[in-house]
């Protein structure tokens, strides 16, 4: 049920654990990934060089950018920083905020209250096409930000038209070719008639005021060409002469959010509107290739930073199971956990999971993976492991899983158990005790469960 992953998985399992769903095909004439990221590369380039600007003229951990608004801890570039860096690249400051906006949108930098910092895609940016693409999407998902409105635009007017943007965009490419302006125009009457009509309240009760006049709307033609101007100013589509196109990219990318609902609405189990420690408890009863289907159909649900956040917030809780599972989730999400796996490894009680999960993203074969541990980060896995074993399995179970030790006696790795300060230790080895049939052996993994319980050695 929790196979100790980090300690000689047969040759089966891994096997097992590397399947992975067939890639669905992007839809006949979508270029090659490689091109794909050629055009990202291309249209990103600007904002690329201002973010190595500032990777490489800031010192580490400097105020590049202060925070625009503190409740929502978003940065914009300093003055001061940015007449440097338009001194420096031969720019105007007007172009380097624009290109660091669209660096911050596209995950080049990230911004950390008043700190910036290069973002994971920015180091991967040259030798990962997938960074790169996702950096891409990143930015297509924010078309309304870089894009200014019409001064009259109310949140609930752009709300709207935020919110039908993306029958627009699956109606531009079933098209396949341009599409009048004026038949977009229909369908986005069209959608926002539905959403208005959905959200219709009659309130109840008498009325004691009248009603106040309703605030005159922004005609819907110039909502819908201030969408199309944002998806042309992210590279999605060419917008000239009363006509839409897609490009490459932007048909990609539609394709890319069409995949991610079909999985979402494919999940094994149900669990897409479960927390993450819900979530991952459904899963322990799947087998692993159905548990990554379900992992998938969750994080295609959710935006990317808080999916991760919620998955290791969970890996933090009491139950060992539930921390292994957590990880193999983050595994199926990839490079976007990084960074945050990264930091993970400073918990002592995630280190060995992270320091696993970043073998692998490194290329480490799953098997060899285990020898990034020390013999205590091991140890501790180890009894990690146990207690999910204890907790959820049966005995036969935590018997063979004394297999798994690094140690190569029981006399050495009850020495390192009682050592290594698991929180979980003394139940372990009772439970062990308890399951193991060899009378001598039993007995001394008692007599150590006995000493740790006591504060012996």
């Amino acid at each position: 049920m929790v196979r100790p992953r980090p300690l000689a998985a047969a040759p089966a399992a891994v096997a097992e654990r590397r399947a992975r769903r067939p890639a669905p095909r992007p839809p006949e004439g979508t270029p090659p990934r490689a091109r794909l990221a050629a055009m990202a590369r291309e249209g990103l380039a600007d904002a690329v060089r201002v973010a190595r600007w500032a990777e490489a003229a800031l010192p580490r951990g400097g105020p590049a950018a202060r925070p625009a608004a503190p409740a929502d801890g978003e940065g914009t570039l300093s003055e001061a920083t940015a007449a440097r860096a338009a001194g420096e690249l031969g720019l105007t400051p007007a172009k380097v905020r624009a290109d660091w906006d669209t660096a911050r949108l596209a995950g080049l930098v990230e911004v950390h209250g008043g700190v910036a910092r290069p973002g994971w895609r920015l180091r991967a940016w040259d030798r990962d096409d997938s960074a790169v693409l996702r950096g891409w999407v990143a930015l297509f998902d924010a078309w309304s930000l870089v894009h200014p409105g019409p001064d009259e635009l109310t949140p609930a007017a752009g709300a709207e038209v935020i919110e039908a943007v993306p029958q627009l965009l699956t109606l531009l490419q079933l098209s396949d070719g341009p599409v009048p302006v004026t038949q977009l125009l229909d369908l986005l009457e069209q959608r926002v008639e539905e959403l208005r009509t959905q959200r219709c309240e009659i309130p109840y009760g008498p009325r004691t005021e009248p009603a106040a006049e309703p605030a005159e709307d922004v005609p819907l033609a110039t909502l819908l060409d201030w969408a199309l101007h944002g998806l042309a100013a992210v590279g999605a589509l060419t917008y000239a002469d009363g006509h839409a196109t897609l490009t490459p990219l932007g048909s990609w990318a539609v394709w890319v959010r069409l995949e991610q609902i079909c999985v979402a609405a494919q999940s094994p189990a149900g669990n897409i509107e479960q927390p993450a420690e819900e979530m991952l408890r459904g899963c322990a009863r799947l087998r692993p290739q159905s548990a990554r289907s379900e992992y998938r159909a969750w994080l295609a649900a959710r935006p990317v930073g808080s999916a991760v956040a919620e998955l290791l917030e969970a890996a933090r809780g009491e139950d060992a199971m539930v921390r292994s599972l957590a990880f193999e989730a983050l595994r199926v999400v990839g490079a976007p956990a990084e960074a945050e796996v990264r930091a993970a490894a400073e918990d002592a009680l995630l280190r060995p999971y992270a320091l696993l999960w970043l073998a692998e993203h490194d290329g480490t074969d799953p098997e060899d993976a285990p020898l990034v541990l020390s013999r205590q980060e091991a140890t501790w896995l180890w009894v990690d492991t146990a207690a999910a074993v204890a907790d959820h399995g049966e005995a036969p179970l935590l018997v063979r899983h004394l297999e798994a030790a690094v140690q190569p006696t029981v006399p050495a790795l009850l020495a390192d158990v009682r050592a290594v300060g698991h929180p979980r230790t003394v139940q372990v080895l009772v439970a062990l005790a308890a399951a193991h049939p060899d009378p001598a052996l039993a007995k001394a993994v008692r007599r150590a469960a006995f000493q740790v319980h006591t504060g012996g050695a």
